[in-house]
């Protein structure tokens, strides 16, 4: 039933195909794996269809090695008319040991579409705790820095 799962784990092996040429996982892996976090997610939020339209402020704060256990955590902060804003946190550690720790964080935002692709409304999401109610305005912020470099980015765009 949509609106009622706001967040959702994933949990996997690192695979020595994960790997890059200095030995560690590799940053598109990373990001892939955080692609199918928020499209589990949003499309448990919404129950419907959902796409990419946004990922930023990706920070690679710490390696992940082959052979650890990694969780992708992905959960609604907002919700516009047809689009959901996730903080993702990905964690990692040896799986020998409960203690994981941090390595990227970003925020990605999904949008709910209809079966011919266009836009399609999401149930709101309203904020509980106080937590939450920071990480809602925190989302807001991010729209409003966004915008400026969009306008920003237009320059680069003109010839």
């Amino acid at each position: 039933m949509a609106g009622k799962e706001r967040a959702i784990t994933l949990r996997f092996l690192a695979e020595p195909a994960d790997v890059n040429f200095g030995g560690k996982v590799h940053g598109g892996a990373v990001m892939k794996w955080i692609d199918l976090a928020a499209y589990a997610c949003s499309a448990a939020w919404s129950g419907k269809y959902c796409i990419t339209a946004y990922a930023g402020g990706i920070r690679f704060v710490k390696p992940i090695h082959v052979g650890n256990i990694v969780e992708v955590s992905a959960k609604v902060i907002y919700t516009g008319r047809s689009s959901m804003h996730l903080g993702i946190d990905v964690k990692a550690g040896d799986p020998k040991n409960p203690e994981r720790h941090l390595t990227t964080h970003c925020i990605v935002i999904m949008v709910a579409v209809d079966d011919s692709g266009q836009p399609t409304e999401v149930p709101e999401w309203v904020p509980e705790s106080e937590n939450d109610i920071q990480m809602r305005e925190s989302a807001i912020r991010l729209m409003e820095m966004r915008k400026k470099i969009g306008a920003e980015m237009e320059a680069h765009l003109k010839p």
